[in-house]
This record gives C-alpha cells, sequence and structure tokens, in this order.
C-alpha cells in the first residue's frame, strides 16, 4: 500500500502527534513493506507556526525507511490574521472558525499539488485544528484519493475546536479516526456517518517499561525512598501546573515525605511554573524536583521511580502520558470529564478528580499514596489494559487496516 502521511511536524521535532506518526509510518514499512511517505513542515515546535522561532531543514529525507519531505511556511501577515481571528471569535462573526484557522496555520506553499501529485492509494492526515487538513483534503479529492483522518480533538479547548469547519471536513472524509470514545461521540453527534468513525488510541512499547530501573534513577535525582508523585508533560498552561501546585500542599500536610517530581520539556509556561515553585515555603520546594527536556530514553526509568502519575489537564484528546505510566504498572489520576475519563477506569486501573477542583486532586493523591495496596493493584489492572490494547503493533495495525478498508471501498 502507498501512504501519504500528512502530519504538521515529525522527529526530531516532539510531541504526541509527531511520535504517533513516527511509531505507525516506521512499522508500516517493516512489517508490511508499505511505501510510506510523509509531508510536513519545518516546525520544531507548534508555536513555530505563528511565533517563528527555530526550524529543521527544508528538503528530503529518510528515517527507517520512510521518505519524509519537510516544507517551509509563510508567516506574512500573521499579526494581521491574529487580529482578525480575535476580533471575529470575541464578536461571534460568521466565519470566525475560518480566521481562526488561518491565523493559526500552518501555510503551507504548495502543499495541496504535492498531495494531488503524491501518487498514493490513500491519504492520511492528522491533526485538527491546524489548516494542513483541509489542503490534504483538497489534493486528495483533486486527484481522487480517498483520505482518512485523525483528529485527535481536545473537546474542551472551545478557541481551537469548536470550528463548524472541522466537523465538516470530517463529514466529507472518507473515514475518521478517534481516540477516544468520547471524541467519537462528538463528532457523530456533528453528523459524521458513524460506520466511518473507528476508536483507536496511541500505544507504547512494552520492553523499554518493563526493563526500566527506576532505582537508579531514583539514585540519580535523590529521591531517596520517598514517595513520588510524577507530573510528565511539555510545561504548556493548558496542563494544569497551577493546580498540581495548589493541590501538593493539601497533600504534604497529610504525606510530608512525599515527592513532586515534574518531568518534561520547556515551554511557554516554564517561568510561570518557576515562580510558584519559588513561591513555597522552603521545607515544600525541597520537595519538588524539575527534569526538564529528558531524553526519551529516560521516559521509562522517570515512571519506574515513580508511584503514581497525574494528568491534571481536561484539554487532551487521548493522554499518552497515563497509558505510559500503565506500561510501568503505575496507578494514574486524572481529570473527570473528556478524552482522560474515557480512559481511566475509577477505581480499577486509576482515579478521576473533580476537575479543577486542587482539593480533589489532593484528595486523589492521598488516597494512593496511603494505600500502597489498592495502587500496586490499579497499576497492574493499567498494565493489563497496555497489552490487551494500547501497544504501538497494536495500533499501527489497527489502523493500517481502516486505511486497506478505504482503499479496497474506492477500488
Amino acid at each position: 500500500m502507498r501512504v501519504l502521511h500528512v502530519v504538521h511536524a515529525y522527529p526530531p521535532s516532539k510531541g504526541g502527534s509527531q511520535f504517533l506518526a513516527q511509531q505507525v509510518a516506521e512499522r508500516w514499512v517493516k512489517r508490511y513493506g508499505d511505501e510510506v511517505a510523509v509531508l510536513t513542515t519545518v516546525a520544531d515546535d507548534l508555536t513555530y507556526f505563528w511565533r517563528g522561532g527555530d526550524a529543521l531543514p527544508a528538503g528530503v529525507e529518510q528515517q527507517d525507511g520512510v521518505t519524509v519531505e519537510r516544507l517551509p511556511v509563510l508567516y506574512q501577515g500573521r499579526w494581521l490574521r491574529r487580529a482578525v481571528a480575535s476580533l471575529t471569535y470575541r464578536l461571534h462573526l460568521p466565519g470566525n472558525d475560518y480566521w481562526r484557522t488561518l491565523e493559526q496555520g500552518p501555510l503551507i506553499p504548495g502543499l495541496v499539488q504535492r498531495i494531488a501529485k503524491s501518487r498514493a492509494q490513500v491519504v492520511f492526515a492528522h491533526a485538527f485544528p491546524l489548516r494542513h487538513m483541509y489542503d490534504a483534503q483538497v489534493g486528495a479529492r483533486r486527484a481522487g484519493i480517498p483520505l482518512v483522518y485523525l483528529g485527535a480533538l481536545h473537546l474542551h479547548d472551545r478557541w481551537g475546536y469548536d470550528r463548524p469547519m472541522i466537523y465538516r471536513a470530517i463529514r466529507q472524509a472518507d473515514a475518521y479516526i478517534a481516540h477516544t470514545p468520547v471524541e467519537r461521540d462528538a463528532v457523530v453527534a456533528h453528523g459524521a456517518d458513524p460506520d466511518k468513525v473507528a476508536v483507536i488510541g496511541a500505544g507504547v512499547d512494552l520492553a523499554p517499561f518493563e526493563q526500566a530501573d527506576g532505582a537508579t534513577m531514583r539514585l540519580r535525582l535523590g529521591l531517596g525512598d520517598d514517595p513520588v508523585v510524577i507530573v510528565m508533560a511539555k510545561q504548556v498552561a493548558r496542563k494544569r501546573f497551577d493546580l498540581i501546585l495548589q493541590a501538593m500542599p493539601q497533600v504534604w500536610e497529610a504525606v510530608p515525605t512525599a515527592r513532586l517530581l515534574l518531568a518534561g520539556g520547556r515551554g511557554d509556561y516554564s517561568a510561570k511554573i518557576e515562580a510558584e515553585i519559588a513561591a513555597l515555603p522552603a521545607a515544600w520546594r525541597s520537595r519538588v524536583t524539575v527534569v526538564h527536556d529528558f531524553a526519551e530514553a529516560d521516559k521509562p526509568a522517570l515512571l519506574a521511580a515513580s508511584d503514581l502519575l497525574m494528568l491534571a489537564s481536561a484539554e487532551e484528546s487521548f493522554g499518552i502520558a497515563l497509558v505510559e505510566a500503565w506500561a510501568a504498572a503505575k496507578p494514574v489520576i486524572g481529570a473527570n470529564v473528556g478524552a482522560v475519563a474515557s480512559i481511566i477506569d475509577h477505581g480499577a486501573d486509576g482515579l478521576h478528580f473533580a476537575y479543577p477542583d486542587a482539593g480533589s486532586l489532593a484528595q486523589a493523591i492521598r488516597t494512593l499514596l496511603t494505600q500502597p495496596d489498592a495502587a500496586a493493584r490499579m497499576g497492574q489492572a493499567g498494565l493489563a489494559k497496555v497489552r490487551a490494547r494500547y501497544t504501538w503493533d497494536q495500533v499501527a495495525a489497527e489502523i493500517r487496516a481502516r486505511l486497506l478498508q478505504v482503499v479496497e471501498q474506492r477500488r
């Protein structure tokens, strides 16, 4: 099968969409002998589309059998586009969803033409709300190529995802892949054909987590034998570090030996996090460890060194950190709304908290820290769930089956 994968960024750029794109593309080449080409941008980070910054080299390269072409992005008029998008959104003017999409970008010259001339049997595009998703549809339609979307909708982000044009595009696609049942229900409620919508999550490779050395990581970070609560997330506002740092003092009052481990890439919220940590009393401040921009290879050991993972955000399309924690047999805590709530089986493999209540989050953390036997059972239940449905081999096979189905239907 000849697959053209259209995605806004691709490794070494970091992010959930980038990692998923790489994992499935490489498996299609190695396991099935597919011919996979990726059309992407030079962006190293999503914010590049509206802020500029460092870029990866444009051009064509080979990565583990996958042909990757990185295209430059236009910036002309971005301040005007931002102003118009903000004004039309605040005034609820018709077409404000179009202006928000134009403002966010990416504007990629020649993308439509490359898609139309690709000779692919199927175009696979992700993720919304970015503009390349519409270019993928135009290019595929121009060449008569079937189109499959993986939307990765963050349903609680109204600015980003409450856009009629997203659901119109989904209705016109040959098939749609949702990460969770909540996302599936949302697109069906907006008119998508239920028979064209499949629920397929993201995945992990189990072996590195099963072999992880948590003891060495604890020694390296000076964590001792204390209970460790890990937050594994990029330092951006939507991850709700403010809730986490509001909840932890209530945890420390009950479990004074607890440690908070913040592990993730620097982002536009990093300075705010540092200021909030600095404002803590010295005794509590000493219980916080921050690991910036860790290597991907360190992720299993970081989780193995921890007792539980919490994800305080409600703006998630899936929550891959939850699955990674389960791969390390750790219990998890997440919001009781949206995609996260649909992934965690409350009381079985983790706990929900009443989002955005910091007190409820603190109570969930205290419960798992003070009931280690229950926490261990939840971690094992999460590991069983990963083995059953969330390995990369399974995810790649299920997405490929969906692509192959639309190719056969078009024939």
